[in-house]
């Protein structure tokens, strides 16, 4: 336990110099482009991802990265970062993107950190341990799918392979459903029991979306799986992600059970 929370020491030090360098270009030029997949990336992102792979160089040299825009070695220790989660509300000066960074070890979640620069909270957690916001616990809600108080988070791109618009048509009848723009953000509020779920269709490279929240996302008494209810490693690509406070994730479950079927990989 000694090591996981030197570990989790290093990665706030890693979100704190992100949050600067997020705040660094979001109000000015921010040198938005896009990436081979059509998907926006900025000055930001790629600093922040060279200066984490710059520092676990130096600190931790037999681990390895695995960032959104650039990695580095193999292990069963990978640093798995999304430097800006929310890069296209960003990149419009919209304030909803957050930084992440887990510890994957073995294919566990042990070490997550996400930072709201812009909110100035930093969501932790080590697993067994709990999980906070600038160092006070939360946890998630008990809030069912038809209480009046339900509200959700949705993510759907062009390009993603699980396609969720009839599932999020089912849920309307009965909660609310946003799109934060950032569904790592959204994950942060499902720990701390504004929202009470998040579906996720990301699968290529997207255990950078969700692998820092699933720890935090758990340690707080919710629940984490791909949309097929089955625990996946985040040292590789997933199968979607459902995060929820546990008390809707059955019948979340369900309902994408109707409407997606599994790839055929």
């Amino acid at each position: 336990m000694k090591m996981k929370k030197e570990y989790l020491e290093f990665a706030k030090e890693i979100a704190s110099r992100a949050g600067e360098i997020m705040m660094k270009y979001y109000k000015g030029d921010n040198g938005a482009d896009y990436k081979y997949d059509q998907t926006i990336v900025t000055l930001a992102d790629r600093e922040i991802n060279d200066y984490l792979i710059e520092r676990v160089k130096a600190v931790y040299p037999t681990h390895s990265v695995d960032g959104e825009e650039a990695g580095f070695g193999e292990s069963n220790h990978v640093w798995v970062c999304d430097p800006v989660d929310g890069t296209a509300m960003y990149a419009r000066h919209i304030p909803t993107s957050v930084f992440s960074l887990a510890l994957v070890i073995d294919g566990i979640s042990e070490v997550g950190v996400v930072y709201d620069v812009q909110g100035d909270q930093m969501y932790t957690a080590i697993r067994g341990e709990g999980a906070f916001v600038n160092g006070e616990p939360i946890s998630v809600s008990d809030i069912t799918l038809d209480d009046k108080r339900s509200l959700g988070n949705f993510d759907m791109w062009p390009a993603a392979e699980y396609n969720l618009f009839d599932v999020f048509k089912e849920l309307g009848k009965r909660t609310y459903a946003v799109g934060l723009g950032s569904v790592i953000r959204a994950s942060m509020c499902v720990a701390k029991g504004d929202f009470n779920f998040v579906l996720f269709p990301g699968t290529v490279h997207k255990n950078c979306d969700i692998a820092a929240a699933k720890v935090i996302v758990e340690e707080a008494g919710g629940r984490v799986t791909n949309l097929f209810g089955e625990d996946e490693r985040y040292d590789r690509e997933i199968n979607g992600a459902v995060i929820s406070n546990g008390t809707v994730h059955g019948e979340l479950l369900s309902i994408v059970a109707k409407h997606v079927k599994p790839l055929t990989k």
